[in-house]
């Protein structure tokens, strides 16, 4: 009997982790499709590299400072209705999207967006430290992080055909439109566990506030701007960098770009797996947590720098393709490390996390644009600005952040 129930509990998990795995694919194919777009989309709306910087960020205008609410609702709300009342709201965003006839309509279709996705890190952090077993997590959220790249991946193939045949509307209509299929499948997942989370939420939930008020979180909080700020970069700017600095064709920025994001979701699940093997032999799960993020940051780092500093095909394309390597372990370890600290209480511990983190994109995309349009002309100057922010996280790692522990007063023994 007991055996039984371990099987039934380890096939929740298992289908939960696969759904919250689809989940991370859409929400990265929705997000990213405003980078695929660019090229006919700047042209259309009559749109210069500043105005579409102003574009891209107001994504990260409401999604940065939701994570703060979404956080504190997580204790408050079910997590299983939570994330899908927010995934049928970005559907609809990125549908309408659609429609817009110039910048002001495009903001607030990016305001919505975001303010839908935002219920995404902090609801699936909180579902996989419930089901899922400490030394698991490397493999579980590992299967996320191939996820947030094969969501690039099949948005820049499937987008890319799409726009080089149809025009940049359809992107959004057709990638709207499947968006809602999902909730299908995660009704009938999740609705058994529909009653236990309503049970949870009378007990007395952490205070995001006081997860607020930890160091360890203001510390991964900041940890993360570094850790998303190339990722928010490579993925509005390489599509528009590829065709105009670099003169590659839609068709041959659509294969780069896919083949980049999906080296990224292959070795995704291997950085996972070598992390839950290090310390299913010993190791302490924080040290090798830790030291996969410094070496993540620094490899990155010198990827993009190599990416902006190159003008040969072969050497470009060989730098993106490591940071795609790379990337995988920023994608899982950070939510990790958030699982530790927090256990039970890690969706509000995210959402601290995500908040200060995704800040990135609101400052990364003006600037960028600011720097390619006004102050330099160009993308290298770009380039090496997200090197060095992305290089400086790996000191960060090394000094800043505290012991990556249990905290007792968030996982009381």
């Amino acid at each position: 009997m007991a055996t039984q129930a371990v099987r039934s509990r380890r096939n929740d998990a298992l289908w939960l982790t696969l759904l919250l795995a689809l989940f991370v694919i859409i929400n990265y194919v929705d997000r990213g499709a405003i980078g695929i777009a660019a090229p006919k989309l700047r042209q259309d709306l009559g749109l210069d590299h500043e105005q579409f910087g102003l574009a891209v960020s107001a994504f990260a205008w409401i999604y940065a400072p939701a994570q703060f609410f979404v956080g504190w609702l997580t204790a408050r709300i079910c997590v299983y209705r939570l994330i899908a009342a927010g995934l049928a709201l970005w559907a609809l965003a990125t549908f309408a999207t659609g429609f817009v006839g110039g910048l002001a309509a495009l903001v607030v279709m990016r305001v919505l967006l975001g303010l839908g996705e935002g219920v995404a890190f902090p609801c699936a952090s909180k579902i996989i430290a419930e089901h899922v077993p400490p030394h698991r997590r490397g493999i579980a959220n590992s299967a996320l992080a191939a996820a947030l790249a094969l969501g690039p991946a099949l948005g820049t193939f499937a987008g890319g055909m799409i726009l080089a045949t149809y025009g940049w509307r359809p992107i959004f209509w057709i990638f709207g439109g499947l968006t809602l299929l999902w909730l299908l499948p995660w009704h009938f997942a999740s609705k058994p566990h529909w009653k236990s989370a309503d049970r949870a939420r009378a007990e007395m939930p952490v205070s995001i506030w006081r997860i607020a008020r930890k160091r360890g979180a203001w510390t991964m909080g900041i940890a993360h701007f570094v850790n998303t700020y190339p990722f928010y970069f490579l993925l509005a700017w390489m599509p528009l960098f590829l065709i105009e600095n670099r003169g590659f064709t839609i068709v041959e920025m659509t294969t780069l770009a896919t083949t980049v994001y999906l080296v990224q979701a292959l070795f995704a699940p291997f950085w996972g797996w070598l992390s839950d093997r290090l310390v299913a032999s010993g190791l302490d799960d924080g040290r090798v947590r830790r030291t996969m993020m410094v070496f993540y940051q620094a490899a990155l780092g010198g990827a993009i720098l190599v990416a902006g500093l190159t003008d040969d095909r072969a050497v470009l394309t060989g730098a993106l393709l490591a940071a795609g390597a790379f990337g995988g372990i920023g994608g899982f370890a950070m939510y990790a490390i958030a699982q530790t600290f927090a256990g039970r209480s890690a969706g509000a511990w995210v959402g601290v996390v995500n908040g200060i983190g995704n800040t990135s994109g609101i400052v990364g995309p003006i600037l960028t644009g600011w720097i390619i349009q006004t102050a330099t002309g160009s993308y290298l100057a770009a380039f090496i600005f997200t090197a060095a922010i992305t290089l400086f996280g790996a000191l960060w790692w090394i000094f800043a952040i505290p012991k990556i522990a249990p905290d007792p007063e968030l996982c009381p023994a």
